[in-house]
């Protein structure tokens, strides 16, 4: 996989979410005078992995119940408990952990400022 692309609805919001609470951390940013429109280019560690766009009054999009379309994004971490409490640290409520029935691994959600949900999954 190359990247995950975002279009949220408030930039600046998404932007400190992604960033001061997620963590990931910025490669570039840029204007689109043209389109009105901000594009930011994020990285966890090394790896590039999420542009973030900002459009004039885009759409919303239907993210619950089961809606066609992108259902969440994943991250793999090493104990759902630490992450569960740093997030806690960063005013971000998670789900109650829960138990994948096929792995046994255990995971929880999260949602971002527009409402697209974010799973963190132990390994």
């Amino acid at each position: 996989m190359h990247h995950i692309a975002i279009i949220c609805s408030d930039y600046a919001i998404s932007k400190k979410f992604y960033t001061q609470k997620l963590g990931l951390s910025i490669i570039r940013e840029v204007y689109r005078e043209a389109r009105d429109s901000y594009k930011l280019d994020l990285a966890l560690g090394d790896q590039y992995i999420i542009e973030l766009f900002s459009f004039p009054n885009p759409p919303e999009r239907t993210s619950r119940p089961e809606a066609c379309g992108l259902r969440h994004l994943a991250f793999q971490v090493k104990d759902i408990e630490a992450t569960v409490r740093q997030l806690a640290l960063v005013d971000i409520n998670s789900e109650p952990i829960r138990i994948d029935e096929f792995t046994g691994k255990r995971f929880t959600f999260i949602a971002d400022p527009d409402g697209l949900p974010i799973e963190f999954y132990e390994i």
